[in-house]
């Protein structure tokens, strides 16, 4: 839905307690299965960038990757608010360093800075002590410089420079969901995207709470692989149409049959996409179910069964998938496309697996 490439800055924002650190750490934890191999182009090197947050919060993030085996291709830069307002303010540039050795030396890693609204704090504070002209919010008038020549370094290097990469993943908290309040309307300009996380849907249990209208990507469809392409071209303007559609659907009760039908799936698809923390899912597995939901095979399974059709604790698709159509799901990874002969074969496994669930 928000495909990143290597070398692109993606900002994710939102409320406190909106669950941005844990999309980060989702992001860390997906790399193991690369990291694991010996393929060195393929393998992901993560740089994580604490600014201003408890030491307990830090200390709980590192357990979560201890126990997921994650720490031994992850390095956590740590600037705690116990620490004075300098140390706040350089964290993201000691990470970027570590992070640029990585992206020079052939390799590439992605540096999460978690988040840059603390380090603008701490520059303001230093700023005023300095006694600088206050700016905008008390900010003094280089902030917008702060973040711009830090998120700059993440780059993607061409063949004469190493093909190495830096991928840069900033965090910007929101205050009541704001985001034309300065230090965020500064870092909406800077990065390629952003990944918009919304209180509201947090608090109706859509977890990660992603608004699929106001999160984009600008690299878009070119970084996914074509299977992915395939399937989850039209799930994004699907999803747009359902939003319309169920704002409208909550004034008037007479509702025509295609509106039904769409009410109907949009309200699986939310369902489809809702995601247990710290499970990333692997992309030969994400097509399938992408592809029962988007093509409206899921639409006579009852809204409060997806979750048990999707990863249920008895019989459930994913399941079924590693266990009886491994092959299916190798072909998909191998091909990174869905042939004619593998869309076929994935819809018979779909159907007849929808026909025993029900």
């Amino acid at each position: 839905m928000v495909p990143i490439g290597r070398g692109q800055r993606e900002l994710i924002i939102g409320d406190r307690q909106t669950g941005k650190t844990a999309v980060a750490l989702d992001t860390m934890l997906n790399q193991k299965r690369w990291n694991n191999g010996t393929d060195e182009t393929k393998k992901l090197y993560c740089v994580y960038v604490a600014i201003g947050q408890k030491r307990s919060t830090v200390a709980q993030l590192v357990k979560t990757l201890e126990e997921n085996d994650a720490m031994k291709y992850s390095i956590i830069v740590a600037a705690t608010a116990s620490e004075a307002a300098p140390l706040q303010f350089l964290a993201p540039f000691t990470g970027c360093a570590m992070g640029e050795w990585f992206r020079d030396n052939k390799k590439h890693a992605v540096i999460i800075y978690d988040d840059l609204s603390k380090q603008a704090v701490a520059y303001r504070q230093m700023s005023l002590l300095l006694r600088r002209p206050p700016g905008r919010e008390a900010y003094p008038g280089d902030v917008f410089y702060l973040h711009s020549r830090l998120l700059e370094r993440a780059a993607k290097m061409n063949e004469a420079h190493g093909a190495g990469s830096l991928t840069a993943l900033p965090i910007i908290e929101t205050q009541g969901g704001d985001v034309s309040a300065y230090i965020p309307t500064n870092v909406i300009s800077i990065t390629d995207g952003q990944i918009f996380l919304e209180a509201e849907l947090f608090y109706k249990g859509i977890r990660p709470a992603i608004n699929v209208g106001l999160s984009v990507s600008r690299v878009g469809s070119s970084a996914q692989v074509k299977a992915m392409k395939q399937v989850a071209g039209s799930l994004k303007l699907f999803l747009a149409q359902y939003r319309e559609v169920a704002a409208f659907a909550q004034f008037g009760s007479d509702l025509d049959a295609s509106t039904k039908s769409t009410l109907n799936r949009g309200e699986r698809l939310t369902e489809l996409l809702k995601q247990k923390q710290y499970s990333p899912m692997a992309v030969e597995e994400q097509v399938p179910l992408i592809y029962a939901g988007v093509n409206g095979h899921l639409d006579n399974v009852p809204v409060n069964k997806i979750g048990r059709f999707e990863e249920g604790k008895s019989s459930n698709f994913l399941a079924h998938l590693r266990t009886n159509e491994s092959g299916l799901l190798a072909t998909i990874n191998k091909e990174g496309a869905l042939s004619k002969e593998t869309d076929a074969k994935l819809k018979d496994v779909i159907v007849t697996f929808v026909q025993s669930f029900l």
